[in-house]
């Protein structure tokens, strides 16, 4: 009996120390995300219900915070990728006395400028592409064309058809001389072409892959993924929007068709491009770009666009500039405001002000789309839209495949076309870049384009999202509370 009661007491004295041990882990984890404890609750959920094995699991998949210091040795710093653009302002305040028809999109270069986007330009050719088959002609195009560097860089590049493909015309071009370098993201490329990579690694091309999980599973950053997607040739040719390299985008995977945005841009709009390029290269490679000017010898265009190149991230500055572009647009339209997004993963703030925005009377449209790319999207993008359908804006369910494109438009005046979704992971945790666009022609054709898209979606309504089964509703209340992983 004795013994039964010394192990009985063995037992509730090591339980005891288990829940101390895990009551001070909640506080240190509390410390460790008190700059946005967001994600504090949920994975206080995971910590109490498995014992010190949760707080392993939070720092392996949960880990988010971060000291700006642990992004200090970016290669370069924001001062070195503003000098291009130290007038900028008064440029701004010049160009608004010479166009005052100009003055709303001025007033919202200002804005963006003092967010923090940067290299406003003027005279751009810009080409909205709107097909996958499209953008991979043109891109490829140019790439033969290239004489004397192609930077690329994606968060996907798959191991098919189009992925072998673009990697071999890389190839291609280094056996040419031409100066290749590509940076993928490791996670988003974990199953990319790698015999593929080899081969342009042996032919001379530089390859880096972007926080590599493997090295950083105890480490913050690695849920700071590179979601960007950049190329910039010779000085003179740069592409940004939402396509990654694979054989999906141009609708053959799982999905079918695949809807999405990106834009060509010819001109000085190219410049913040290519610095964008560049920084991110000097921060994840030890092959440093020392010699930047030589990658800009830009020769002027004749285009009718002006633009600012917005991006976003830990590395960029204390408030995200993507973020704040976003809050911005839905502040500023007076008409109307409309939105593709594959993630409508909603804060409060940006709840708010889309359901203001319907209210003072801004005609808001939202398409998502209706088959979901991950298994926690689908419910938080019906639980947002029945947040916003609410206050009077209407959502509608792409029918004709997937719908990955993350463009905005109002008042045919102002557009953003670029890699952000929106969602926390691109608004607080991504490294994003969007193309912000003052063209009356490319607004035009990006709402010719979204109507387009109406006449292929369904509308979503507050009744069909308030008659879910059981099993949706315990959907709903999994995806809600694991959000963040989303």
């Amino acid at each position: 009996m004795d013994v039964a009661n010394t192990l009985f007491i063995s037992v509730e004295i090591i339980v005891i120390l288990i829940y101390l041990v895990n009551i001070l882990l909640l506080v240190l984890m509390l410390w460790m995300e008190r700059e946005d404890p967001r994600d504090f609750m949920m994975w206080m959920v995971v910590i109490l219900f498995i014992p010190l094995l949760g707080f392993v699991f939070y720092l392996i998949f949960g880990q988010t915070y971060y000291a700006r210091k642990v992004f200090s040795i970016k290669g370069l710093s924001d001062e070195t990728l503003l000098k291009f653009a130290e007038n900028e302002m008064s440029m701004l305040s010049d160009l608004e006395k010479e166009h005052p028809e100009l003055k709303d999109q001025i007033t919202f270069a200002k804005y963006i400028h003092n967010c923090g986007g940067k290299s406003f330009t003027s005279g751009n050719k810009v080409d909205l592409i709107i097909d996958g088959n499209e953008y991979f002609d043109k891109l490829f195009e140019d790439i033969r064309n290239a004489k004397e560097y192609i930077f690329a860089e994606y968060f996907i590049i798959k191991n098919d058809d189009m992925g072998n493909k673009f990697i071999d015309l890389l190839i291609e071009k280094v056996k040419e001389g031409v100066e290749v370098k590509v940076l993928t993201d490791a996670l988003g490329s974990k199953d990319g072409p790698k015999k593929g990579f080899n081969n342009f690694r042996k032919a001379g091309g530089k390859i880096v892959l972007f926080h590599h999980p493997l090295n950083l599973l105890l480490n913050p950053k690695k849920n700071n993924r590179n979601h960007r997607k950049i190329v910039a040739i010779d000085g003179k040719v740069a592409y940004v929007g939402g396509y990654n390299v694979g054989d999906g985008y141009i609708g053959k995977g799982r999905f079918g068709d695949w809807r999405d945005t990106a834009v060509r841009i010819v001109g000085n709009g190219y410049m913040g491009c290519g610095l964008r390029f560049i920084a991110d290269w000097n921060y994840a490679s030890k092959d440093k770009i020392e010699d930047i000017a030589k990658y800009f010898d830009l020769a002027p265009t004749d285009g009718d666009v002006y633009m600012q190149i917005v991006s976003g991230g830990p590395d960029v500055s204390l408030d995200n500039p993507i973020k704040l572009q976003y809050e911005g647009l839905i502040q500023y339209a007076k008409e109307r405001l409309y939105i593709h997004t594959p993630y409508l993963i909603l804060d409060d703030t940006l709840t708010d002000m889309l359901r203001t925005a319907s209210m003072r009377g801004v005609d808001v449209k939202i398409i998502i789309p209706e088959k979901p790319d991950h298994m926690l999207v689908e419910w938080n993008n019906r639980y947002s839209a029945n947040q916003l359908m609410k206050h009077g804006t209407e959502v509608y369910m792409y029918q004709n495949g997937f719908m990955h494109s993350k463009a905005i438009v109002i008042d045919g005046k102002i557009a953003s076309i670029g890699s952000a979704n929106f969602d926390d992971r691109s608004l607080r945790l991504n490294f994003e870049t969007n193309i912000q666009l003052y063209s009356d022609r490319i607004c035009k054709e990006l709402e010719d384009a979204f109507l387009k898209d109406l006449e292929r979606s369904r509308p979503y309504s507050c009744e069909e999202y308030n008659n879910k089964t059981f099993y949706q509703k315990i959907k709903v209340i999994l995806s809600r509370l694991l959000s963040s992983l989303a």
